[in-house]
């Protein structure tokens, strides 16, 4: 397996908790759920996509760049993530911003800032990859001209590299279910754009673990992120060197929870935010952790997971994107 062999630059702070959440367990009547805390990482008040930005920024290390370029929403967490984790391997960080769904200075758009990232807001779609590769490679070429080595780290840092972080998380998770003596069936997590959920996918099947992943789609409309996720998941496993065949049906995706659309924030989700903050003490955010929840918390009323099963949620961050929202989550 290359897994081990891939260059990494060690940012996040790991293992992140696998915490039981009993109150929120307790309340939804079983099954019983465990939080899997990868919002504690560490940098850009924590966040999953840090695991993935540590292959990344390696390889734009290794090609000598000065700078790397990336894209998002303005409450990007990836974003946010990447400008921090550049500021602390002392890349400079050009972020490529849609105007969205909340545009001034907080949340994520603030920590931005305050990590020094050169941000450029253009008028498009936050859903529309093909207008921000484009704007990043415009980007890209003015650096160029101005003597810098751009890195272009694609939106969410959905490549093989960046999926390859989650491989390894799987790794890191099926460990701690032995340890805590637990045998998960289900694994849920939110999908932006893809790069979490297909290493998540492969690391599953390549390491034989319990679960079965269900994504819950909070960025596009979810046939289009099946296809997404599947030629990454196998582009990744191609790259690991791993025996493991992912096929269509492996990719399971709701998409009844997305709502209007990507950054709006859901009845459902605002109703899954306040349980589990009430609960459990814990933050999600309105972009995705709340809206994954949303699933989780439908999926158990309408008994489709039994009391008697095990869930794990995987907390990918987004803290910072709640003081945006703030009007929306208040009563």
């Amino acid at each position: 397996m290359k897994l081990a062999n891939l260059e990494r630059l060690r940012i996040a702070t790991l293992p992140t908790p696998l915490q039981y959440a009993g109150r929120l367990s307790e309340a939804l009547g079983g099954p019983k759920i465990f939080i899997k805390r990868d919002d504690l990482t560490g940098l850009a008040l924590g966040g999953n996509k840090l695991q993935i930005v540590e292959f990344l920024l390696a390889r734009a290390k290794a090609i000598g760049a000065t700078c790397v370029v990336t894209c998002g929403g303005t409450q990007s967490n990836h974003a946010c993530q990447t400008a921090a984790a550049a500021a602390r391997v002392g890349l400079k960080c050009v972020l490529v911003l849609a105007s969205g769904v909340h545009n001034g200075l907080q949340g994520n758009l603030l920590l931005d800032n305050l990590f020094g990232a050169d941000v450029k807001l253009i008028e498009a779609p936050a859903t529309s990859p093909d207008e921000l590769d484009r704007a990043m490679e415009e980007v890209s070429e003015h650096l160029r001209r101005q003597g810098e080595v751009p890195y272009i780290i694609p939106l969410g840092g959905s490549s093989r590299y960046g999926a390859a972080g989650y491989v390894l998380a799987s790794l890191e998770l099926i460990n701690q279910t032995t340890e805590l003596g637990i045998r998960p069936d289900y694994l849920y997590v939110a999908v932006g754009s893809g790069s979490t959920l297909a290493g998540l996918i492969v690391g599953a099947k390549a390491f034989s673990a319990p679960y079965r992943v269900k994504g819950v789609a909070v960025y596009r409309p979810p046939e289009e992120q099946k296809r997404a996720v599947w030629a990454l998941a196998q582009d990744t496993a191609e790259l690991l060197g791993l025996n493991v065949t992912v096929e269509p049906h492996d990719i399971s995706i709701y998409g009844e929870f997305l709502g209007p659309g990507y950054g709006h924030l859901t009845p459902e989700a605002r109703e899954a935010i306040r349980l589990v903050a009430r609960t459990e003490g814990l933050i999600l955010d309105p972009v995705y952790t709340g809206k994954a929840m949303a699933a989780l918390i439908e999926h158990i009323r309408v008994g489709w997971i039994g009391p008697d099963e095990t869930v794990i949620f995987l907390h990918t961050g987004g803290v910072p994107a709640v003081f945006a929202y703030a009007p929306e989550l208040t009563d």
